[in-house]
């Protein structure tokens, strides 16, 4: 069966043990289609890029589907249907990813940590106070 990755975004005000039934039940669809899901990755509460039917953040979830299209296409139809389901995609891929995702990846080292530490740069001379012109170069 075919590989696929699913990204789906709750909306803010959604408690997180109702993103978990959510979950549950978008992966109950993909099992009873013959179906499994091998890897949920909850990324909890995000900022949104821009603002998605008045809300600003969103729960984000991960999944990782082997599945045949139909499922996949019914599960995607109760996601449309659902109203506290935001935006979703699905895409196919080659293979899953092992491990923690990047998104998880990069929480865990830090917010700062994709900027590196600048060790390439050469270090600035320090600030020096500008000199206010003179009385003789006013004029």
């Amino acid at each position: 069966m075919p590989l696929y990755e699913s990204i789906f975004i709750a909306r803010q005000d959604v408690p997180t043990t109702q993103v978990e039934i959510l979950t549950k039940a978008f992966s109950d669809i993909i099992t009873a289609d013959g179906g499994k899901v091998t890897k949920v990755e909850p990324w909890g509460l995000r900022t949104l890029a821009y603002r998605i039917n008045k809300n600003k953040k969103g729960h984000y979830v991960l999944m990782n589907i082997d599945a045949a299209p139909a499922a996949i296409a019914e599960m995607e139809r109760n996601m449309k249907l659902n109203e506290d389901v935001l935006r979703f995609m699905t895409i196919r891929v080659e293979e899953h990813e092992t491990g923690p995702s990047a998104i998880l990846r990069k929480d865990e080292r830090g917010d700062r940590s994709d900027r590196g530490d600048r060790s390439d740069r050469p270090s600035r001379a320090p600030r020096t106070a500008e000199a206010t012109p003179s009385e003789g170069e006013k004029a």
